[in-house]
């Protein structure tokens, strides 16, 4: 299981005449987006084009840091849409990855260390295409 991140973009910033740099925090988590697609076994297996990754990326952050990490499920309560839109839930054969956009559709079970590793390299990888756009990451690792 892999996450993938391309094509990010602001969706509003620049039409409400904001800069990242004067952008407040919820401004910038939610404006973020990329596609972001699930990949198992060498295939696409779910995608949503307008993902509001940077939240996403803060909101898992959170999670890793917290004692409730590998032990209880996450679904991200996003301010944008509805929460479960990516929800990590432990089975007992390991941890799955679904959405409540797909409610039949979960992931085959990885082991907590497979699952915070694909975390982190998500993570990584919002932060570079965040700074690729010229706005500094640090922001996604704010309480």
């Amino acid at each position: 299981m892999r996450f993938v991140c391309r094509n990010f973009g602001l969706s509003d910033l620049p039409r409400c005449g904001l800069t990242p740099q004067e952008a407040p925090l919820e401004v910038l988590l939610l404006d973020i987006e990329a596609e972001l697609s699930l990949w198992e076994h060498g295939r696409e297996v779910w995608r949503e084009q307008h993902f509001p990754v940077a939240e996403l990326a803060h909101h898992l952050a959170r999670w890793l840091r917290s004692p409730e990490a590998g032990r209880e499920d996450f679904a991200l309560d996003s301010m944008q849409a509805e929460q479960g839109l990516l929800r990590f839930v432990n089975s007992d054969e390991g941890w799955r990855v679904g959405s409540v956009l797909t409610p039949d559709f979960w992931t085959s079970p990885v082991s907590w260390g497979v699952l915070a590793t694909q975390i982190k390299q998500l993570d990584g990888a919002v932060r570079e295409g965040v700074a690729a756009m010229g706005i500094e990451p640090t922001f996604l690792s704010e309480p």
